[in-house]
């Protein structure tokens, strides 16, 4: 007997079991890889919708957690994975511009948007009319993060690379059991996985497909992130990452050749200097109708909690909703309303 099984090892699963931990609570996961937009992702934190010059939900919340909380698990798997970088929005006129101070004027931005117009000085950007500055950001290499994770779960024997089977789980009122092994309680964290979730495939998870590229640009030296019709971010090694797309119609993980010239046509319109594709990606965003996560306990099956729904922002989401999620499962806190599944069960619950 564990105290949780958890499954799936996304961001979702990766906060919430690092959590148990913190608690000496025992868990096992199952996970088989099969999502992958976790290990694909940007992974920005950035608290500013920068299409539109509005706040992210939760943005200050989120963050006063999640920059401790990635802090403290570098130091546990000894690497590195949370890097600060500027985030430079890029105007295209000066209409952009005036919306930007703006917005940056209002209390609830003030903290996260600079005043400061900075000027273009990289002869391999168009920008004319400059950028605007995001402050507190920074990129996890949600990938490296993966990957380290799971060899931390893999030495203390507490994962199983496998496909879950629902079928297979037993419920009963004082434990729930699955292949032999029994727990206390279980947490599905499995992204998009979540439409062959039995349980929980009632609740209005979208899904929504994202591609980047990888390009190597030799000339370029951008020491920011760039946000303009596409994002550049800067890994290192004159590499970047491009992106990305939404597609709501394609559901695989396989990459296109709509997405790549998608793509390219937007880096092209601002980027002016050489470079080379070396890889694309894609993934399912785990996206929700109301664009808030998906937590809580499911409706009439005891002892069966949902941890998903955090499309594009998981890095940020996900140490928030974990804490939530485990204070109410151990301690019978309220759920914030905005993210507990109970705002749908009059509506798409059917029994």
């Amino acid at each position: 007997m564990v105290d949780y099984i958890v499954v799936g090892l996304g961001l979702a699963g990766i906060s919430f079991c690092e959590l148990l931990e913190r608690e000496n609570r025992s868990f096992v996961v199952f996970d088989d890889a099969s999502q992958q937009s976790s290990g694909v992702a940007g992974g920005l934190y950035n608290p500013v919708i920068l299409k539109r010059f509005t706040k992210v939900w939760k943005a200050k919340e989120q963050l006063q957690l999640a920059l401790p909380f990635y802090k403290q698990l570098e130091e546990k798997l000894d690497t590195t994975f949370d890097h600060k970088i500027r985030v430079l929005r890029r105007f295209v006129s000066v209409e952009e511009q005036n919306g930007w101070f703006e917005a940056a004027d209002k209390p609830f931005l003030t903290e996260f948007m600079s005043t400061t117009l900075v000027k273009n000085e990289n002869a391999c950007i168009d920008a004319p009319f400059g950028f605007g500055e995001v402050l507190q950001t920074g990129r996890v290499d949600s990938g490296k993060l993966q990957e380290y994770f799971r060899k931390y779960l893999e030495a203390g024997n507490r994962i199983r690379k496998e496909s879950f089977d629902h079928a297979l789980l037993e419920i009963n009122d004082d434990y729930i059991e699955y292949c032999g092994q029994k727990a206390k309680q279980i947490v599905f964290a499995e992204g998009y996985g979540l439409k062959k979730n039995p349980f929980f495939n009632y609740l209005p998870l979208n899904g929504t497909k994202g591609e980047l590229l990888t390009i190597k640009a030799p000339e370029l030296k951008l020491d920011f992130v760039l946000k303009s019709s596409a994002f550049i971010i800067p890994i290192g090694n004159d590499i970047y990452k491009i992106g990305a797309t939404y597609e709501w119609h394609d559901k695989t993980n396989e990459t296109t050749q709509k997405a790549r010239t998608e793509l390219l046509d937007k880096l092209k319109s601002f980027l002016k200097c050489d470079f080379e594709i070396v890889d694309q990606q894609a993934g399912i965003r785990p996206t929700v109708t109301d664009r808030r996560p998906l937590v809580g306990k499911h409706p009439l099956r005891s002892r069966t909690y949902l941890l998903n729904g955090m499309g594009s922002r998981g890095v940020m989401i996900a140490p928030y909703i974990s804490l939530q999620l485990l204070e109410h499962i151990e301690k019978g806190t309220s759920l914030d309303p905005d993210i507990d599944i109970k705002r749908f069960e009059k509506k798409h619950f059917v029994g």
